[in-house]
């Protein structure tokens, strides 16, 4: 009896775990907006403001791995409820902030228990979901999740903001963060693996997140410093040394916080590759748009995220398009064609200028969006259908990982390359130009003329890489080698569940 009604609850746990993940990723999008408002409340500089991002941001990479091991073994209801519930604590601390320091220590909260939903909710989704096919549509509109994060929350934040001000962003994660946790309290059945861990490794975590916390540091702020700056240098040096000292702690560990055995898998390889690759390029694009659509095209905030509404509803139809092809077409057959099209998508954005109208815009969004939502859930069910359940933590947590380093690598690297053609444009440009009237204020509108084409131009060769990358991604997908009967059946794995 009890087991059946579990089975009824199934589809009511996906609802619970897209909420946690939803609110997570809407709390990152939203504070972005609520910058400004915090800079004057604080009297603090734009560049002090932006350790607000990057303390969240080094604080979720590096404990991603930490609660994916401790849910695989203490139990993942127990580490996401525990999870939510700090997040919750850490909004309404962050939601009465009085300072700088004080913000960053409850950003800090936040991004800590915040990095807890991602590999326990994968976890939980496959082994709620025994089914295959019900898997790929579960963990497919589950990953949609964090687009429609993504582009709600310009529309819901920056009304919020204008209206109640930005200390009510942190506070709507109380009443929406309650509802959720009630609902992982009754429907979410507790799962344990047989595999109980003796001895945490706590050295493997110290170590990775060294190499993390220094990477992700030199991601965020190699544009401010300079690639080749001192503070650069230091931590690409501290990356390169504490990951040689993790890979020799987790070889030798009896019970490694990231078990090196995955890496032999060659599935779960070609797929975090094609992973990393995918999020590096439609990141590092996709984040240029709403600054290219305001700063050139006229739109205001509001009108930038009705944009995006159509990308949010192409993005879940095709991932539930994507979920039923599991078990009748190959998986990297499927991600191949989404890849492809995504690629697609992001190329048309090469062709915008500032002529360019709302659907010029809103077509090539709904491109990507068509094909990065195909293969979503083609990616998690391959991850869930190698890895033994028991492991699924910090299998999910890898991948997780490798999501946001490689977002941070887009946006690292395609700011770079914007940065580089607006300089190379200026100086072609004003090459080829010739001002021949003396006036001062013409000559001044002349020059900044210039720039603003030199800046324009820039775009075309950022959007063609990212392209090119999804295309080449597009083509490593097609070394993943799983079939389809696997896909259906999954990885079969001693797994404990406890009711509760």
């Amino acid at each position: 009896m009890i087991e059946e009604t579990h089975k009824n609850f199934k589809w009511l746990v996906l609802l619970t775990v897209i909420i946690g993940t939803f609110l997570g990723r809407l709390d990152q999008t939203i504070v972005n907006l609520a910058l400004p408002k915090i800079i004057t409340d604080f009297k603090i500089t734009v560049t002090s403001a932006s350790w607000i991002a990057t303390a969240y941001i080094l604080a979720n990479a590096v404990f991603v791995p930490i609660w994916g091991k401790l849910g695989d073994t203490i139990g993942r209801k127990k580490v996401y409820i525990l999870g939510f519930s700090i997040f919750i604590f850490g909004s309404a601390l962050a939601g009465f902030a009085w300072n700088l320091s004080s913000m960053l220590v409850f950003r800090v909260i936040q991004a800590i228990a915040g990095s807890a939903d991602y590999p326990t909710a994968m976890a939980i989704l496959a082994v709620t979901f025994a089914n295959g096919k019900e898997r790929a549509q579960a963990l497919g509109l589950w990953s949609v999740s964090f687009a429609a994060a993504s582009v709600f929350g310009p529309l819901i934040g920056g009304p919020m903001i204008d209206i109640f001000g930005w200390r009510s962003i942190f506070l709507l994660n109380i009443p929406v963060g309650i509802v959720g946790l009630i609902m992982a309290f009754i429907f979410v059945r507790e799962s344990v693996s047989e595999h109980k861990t003796i001895h945490f490794d706590w050295w493997g975590a110290i170590s990775l997140g060294g190499a993390l916390s220094a990477l992700v540091l030199v991601l965020d702020q190699g544009n401010v410093w300079g690639w080749f700056a001192y503070q650069s240098v230091v931590c690409y040096f501290v990356t390169i040394l504490f990951t040689f000292i993790f890979l020799y702690i987790e070889a030798k560990a009896k019970e490694p916080i990231v078990d090196l055995k995955f890496f032999k898998n060659s599935v779960f390889v070609n797929t975090l590759v094609n992973n990393f690759v995918v999020f590096m390029a439609l990141m590092g694009a996709v984040f240029l748009i709403p600054i290219f659509v305001e700063t050139y095209l006229g739109f205001d905030a509001t009108k930038t995220g009705y944009i995006f509404i159509p990308m949010a509803f192409f993005m879940v139809i095709s991932s539930a398009i994507g979920g039923s092809l599991t078990g009748k077409i190959q998986p990297r057959l499927v991600i191949f064609i989404s890849t492809f099209v995504a690629a697609m998508g992001v190329y048309m954005f090469s062709f915008l200028d500032p002529r360019s109208t709302i659907i010029d815009v809103i077509i090539p969004l709904s491109v990507m969006a068509m094909g990065l939502g195909f293969g979503m859930a083609q990616r998690t069910s391959v991850i869930a259908a190698v890895v033994p359940n028991e492991e699924m933590g910090i299998a999910s947590s890898i991948l997780a990982l490798g999501r946001n380093i490689a977002g941070a690598f887009g946006i690292a690297v395609f700011g770079t390359i914007l940065t580089n053609a607006t300089n190379a444009n200026i100086l072609n440009t004003a090459y080829h130009s010739a001002i021949k009237i003396i006036n001062p204020t013409i000559y001044q509108q002349a020059v900044e003329l210039i720039i603003l084409k030199a800046q324009i131009d820039a775009y075309k060769p950022v959007f063609t890489v990212a392209s090119i990358l999804l295309f080449i991604g597009s083509v490593l997908s097609l070394f993943i080698i799983v079939s389809k009967e696997r896909m259906m059946t999954g990885h079969t794995g001693e797994e404990t569940f406890v009711e509760v």
